[in-house]
């Protein structure tokens, strides 16, 4: 329902700016006006598609690219080089895939994704989404600006456009001066983009690496985990609950010091029965209370505590006099106060019968000792599971609450969808598709490589047009098999 509301606004809102476009355009007392406004600031609306244009970075593009004119044309001819080899190692791939897919049918292992938001992009996670692919495009383009001008190609202007809901950005450059310059100043050019996304990755990498140390002065890691949310109406929220900031240290006897500690508790937790308490017999009766009138059912769960008290549960446990098992309602608080026991035989104490008092639950609900912050430990009863989607957790806490709880995982976040989206933008801008640097690159380095060898300008010309028909077909298909795989699989 809520997919479809989003695309409902979607498709109203273009419709509703591109009516308005058309009416402007053509209302003759507005239209002069209008088309002067649109001009002066370089805006376009076209179906689906709003579009900004500018010559007003080339002054700031001929400054980068005329920079120590060495290093950049050796920065560039790196970019020629590892466009190439990634080139051939993208084509592998996607062949391996897409026969993989035909011959066996693992459509669960494609490894090509589209990501779509409201499918398997969560609603959080789409301004990250977007923000990642206009600073991807933005800076892919600026590599094709930059190398343009380094090898005397003109830059006509940049622009900024929203295709429906995602982000991207364009290059204009001299169609006629990209004509003359020799095939290798042309790869160059070509091959700026993917290299600098390939940049953007390694960048991001360093970045994760290095945060631990950056962030070492606002934020102490290994000792805790953060508490960084808590799901509104769940069993942990409120005012006696988890709070946001807290410090988490441990679920049960489980410390927990990082992210994985937390998964990994929580994944003990469900393999293993709660953990009982020692507890004196005599203390046990004088704390039970169970209704006199209770009787043990003979099969089901059992409650003895009627669910009349919020703060009492049933536990079982055994005596030496008797094998059967007893049951007690006791204060939950004042139980689990108590010394941990997994066994019987854990509990001792000279010249008192102490037994080991475990929750009287079924085998997935757990019950559950949260230690946060420097309040009483929380009492969770229920599937560790419910826990575990109700709290996020960070490995970063505070060091004062004048740091910010969250950046670390946003500089997390963001350096992972640069990864994983800047990654991609390489795999596929390579392929020798139609509309893709693949194209050009490929056009280039045939070029380049066959001027001498094939003088033919029209074999040349169908070794391009062979090429790039098997790049479309193979790019065409990997996408066919990754919706298949998104939708219907």
């Amino acid at each position: 329902m809520l997919q479809t509301t989003w695309i409902a606004l979607l498709l109203g809102f273009w419709s509703s700016l591109y009516l308005l476009d058309a009416f402007l355009k053509s209302k003759k007392s507005s239209s002069r006006q209008y088309l002067h406004f649109l001009d002066k600031t370089g805006l376009s609306v076209s179906i689906c598609q709003l579009r900004w244009y500018s010559p007003a970075f080339n002054r700031c593009f001929l400054r980068l690219g005329q920079w120590r004119p060495a290093f950049l044309r050796l920065w560039f001819t790196a970019g020629v080089f590892f466009a190439l080899v990634t080139m051939l190692l993208s084509v592998f791939l996607l062949s391996l895939l897409a026969f993989n897919t035909v011959r066996q049918k693992p459509v669960e292992q494609q490894v090509l994704t589209p990501v779509m938001p409201g499918v398997n992009l969560p609603s959080s996670q789409i301004w990250y989404y977007l923000l990642t692919l206009l600073v991807c495009g933005i800076l892919h383009e600026v590599g094709h600006a930059v190398a343009a001008v380094r090898e005397q190609v003109r830059v006509n202007g940049f622009g900024l456009f929203m295709l429906i809901m995602y982000p991207g950005a364009f290059v204009d450059l001299s169609s006629e001066h990209l004509q003359v310059v020799s095939p290798l100043r042309q790869l160059r050019i070509y091959c700026a983009g993917v290299w600098h996304n390939f940049i953007i990755v390694v960048t991001a990498i360093l970045i994760l690496w290095s945060l631990p140390v950056v962030l070492l002065p606002f934020y102490s890691t290994g000792h805790a985990v953060a508490i960084t949310s808590v799901a509104e109406n769940s069993a942990v929220s409120g005012p006696r609950g988890l709070i946001v900031g807290e410090s988490l240290t441990g679920v049960g006897d489980c410390q927990v010091r990082s992210v994985e500690d937390w998964h990994e508790c929580i994944l003990t937790s469900m393999k293993e029965p709660s953990l009982g308490h020692c507890l004196p017999v005599h203390l046990i009766k004088e704390l039970n209370t169970t209704p006199k009138n209770w009787s043990q059912p003979l099969e089901g769960e059992i409650d003895c505590c009627n669910m009349t008290s919020d703060t009492h549960l049933c536990f079982l446990y055994h005596t030496r006099t008797s094998q059967h098992a007893h049951f007690a309602c006791l204060p939950a608080r004042t139980t689990t106060d108590r010394p941990v026991c997994k066994l019987q035989s854990d509990c001792y104490l000279p010249g008192t019968e102490v037994a080991c008092v475990y929750p009287s639950v079924d085998n997935e609900t757990k019950l559950l000792r949260v230690f946060h912050g420097r309040r009483p430990p929380l009492l969770f009863l229920g599937h560790p599971l419910d826990l575990f989607y109700s709290v996020s957790v960070s490995q970063y806490v505070p060091n004062s609450s004048l740091v910010p709880l969250n950046l670390p995982y946003v500089v997390e976040t963001f350096c992972k969808y640069l990864i994983s989206l800047s990654g991609a933008l390489v795999i596929l801008n390579v392929v020798p598709c139609y509309a893709l640097d693949g194209q050009f690159i490929c056009h280039a380095f045939i070029e380049l490589a066959l001027r001498s060898s094939v003088p033919d300008p029209d074999l040349r010309g169908a070794i391009y047009t062979l090429i790039i028909l098997f790049g479309t077909l193979l790019l065409a298909l990997n996408v066919i098999f990754a919706m298949w795989a998104l939708f219907l699989w």
